[in-house]
């Protein structure tokens, strides 16, 4: 007997070729597996690490001092007032909870706005900084603009963000790693070669990576040019209250700017000042010449975000609301904002003077010059590595170490990891 011919064996062949024809003709088939995003896959080597001291310092979300998750009180308590008020689960609107709006524009603003008070101020509930990022992007582009300069360096996420916008992104002189320190004379001399009109992105507080900001003195200069270059400031404040525990504080570039009568952009993320990660809660804003203006800018807003995500998560835009429109949470969350910046700050003090002690030959000085949640450390990447791969401690590949992960308990092993590194 041919055994080609038993009709099992057919059958099985027969079987074999169609499931050949179907993973050779899959519309998959062309799609390559993409890389690992930068600090998603540092997480993921962070956990398949089973060192015991290992010390993840990549992560942007706040930790308390025993390295844990920490949801603030005045949060825990406006989430027990809303269950109590058995709210609906309604769409809110292409444009979000009006209510939060209106109190996170003043929270950025200020109470006694006169823009605000004009009306010249109008915005949007947004997916956070990161989906107000991208809805700019988009209706600059939409609106004849081409390209978009931005910090170098800046935040990973904002050139992916303004490239699939169909911006293309360029870059001023911001910092100088020679230094560690603010290169404010080449962000002077970038930006007098900004071309008039062009969308200019800020980092309102607490820049990220690097933690260094420029004085008020030096603020004054930068709005004096961008606006003498007639250009388009775009702020982006995902730190007020948490960069120096003072909401004013924190906020008084972005005041300024509007003080001096600029017409600009602001996007804010509640992520990282209410501890509001998961919730993706953010604003977008205009200021514009009148009321109308405004007004009509925010209608081309909603034209972009309803085909985009139709509309935003109201959960967190409620916590939001109901802490900053009663004055008791209020109160609370100004100090437990301000607890969790004081602790960011006395683990750069620390960190500083352990390596210091340590004997290192470096100047450390910029680690308690830099504010917010990141010291960008001036680690090179083969260091990095290294204090990866000897001492099990994580940080992007820049250098820029995530100070809400140092505590009381790691920090000395962190500095001698770094002398190490660094010799």
């Amino acid at each position: 007997m041919i055994l080609s011919k038993l009709p099992g064996l057919r059958l099985s062949n027969h079987i074999g070729s169609t499931v050949k024809r179907c993973l050779t003709s899959s519309p998959w088939a062309d799609f390559a597996m993409a890389p690992p995003d930068p600090i998603i896959g540092l997480n993921e080597a962070f956990q398949r690490d089973d060192f015991p001291q290992k010390v993840n310092v990549g992560v942007g979300a706040y930790r308390d001092d025993a390295g844990k998750p920490f949801v603030l009180p005045c949060v825990r308590e406006a989430e027990k007032r809303l269950l109590d008020q058995n709210l609906d689960m309604e769409y809110s609107g292409i444009a979000g909870d009006a209510k939060f709006v209106q109190a996170a524009l003043k929270f950025a603003y200020g109470d006694n706005s006169i823009a605000m008070s004009e009306g010249r101020v109008q915005g949007v509930q947004a997916l956070s900084g990161t989906g107000g990022l991208r809805v700019m992007g988009e209706l600059l582009k939409r609106h004849g603009h081409s390209m978009i300069y931005v910090p170098n360096p800046t935040w990973g996420n904002h050139i992916p963000i303004f490239n699939n916008s169909g911006l293309e992104v360029r870059k001023y002189r911001y910092y100088n790693a020679s230094t560690s320190d603010l290169d404010i004379d080449g962000m002077i001399a970038d930006i007098k070669e900004i071309p008039e009109k062009t969308p200019v992105l800020l980092h309102a507080c607490a820049h990220n990576p690097t933690g260094m900001d420029p004085s008020m003195e030096q603020w004054k200069q930068i709005s004096e040019l961008v606006k003498k270059r007639n250009l388009l400031p775009f702020f982006d404040c995902a730190y007020q209250g948490f960069a120096s525990g003072d909401a004013v504080t924190d906020a008084a570039a972005l005041r300024m700017f509007v003080d001096d009568g600029h017409l600009m952009g602001l996007v804010q993320s509640f992520s990282k000042n209410f501890g509001l990660y998961g919730h993706r809660i953010g604003a977008l804003s205009v200021v514009g010449a009148n009321e109308e203006e405004a007004k009509r800018v925010v209608s081309q807003m909603k034209i972009v975000i309803r085909p985009m995500y139709s509309n935003p998560p109201r959960h967190g835009a409620r916590l939001v609301h109901a802490i900053l429109s009663d004055s008791t949470l209020s109160k609370e969350f100004v100090e437990q904002c301000k607890g969790m910046a004081d602790r960011i700050q006395s683990m750069r003090t620390v960190l500083r003077t352990r390596l210091e002690e340590a004997g290192s030959k470096h100047n450390w000085d910029h680690i308690t010059k830099q504010i917010g949640m990141f010291a960008y450390s001036g680690l090179s990447k083969d260091q990095v590595m290294a204090m990866r791969e000897r001492h099990h401690i994580y940080c992007t590949a820049d250098g820029r170490i995530s100070m809400a992960g140092v505590t009381s308990g790691n920090v000395d092993y962190i500095a001698q990891a770094i002398n190490d590194v660094s010799k």
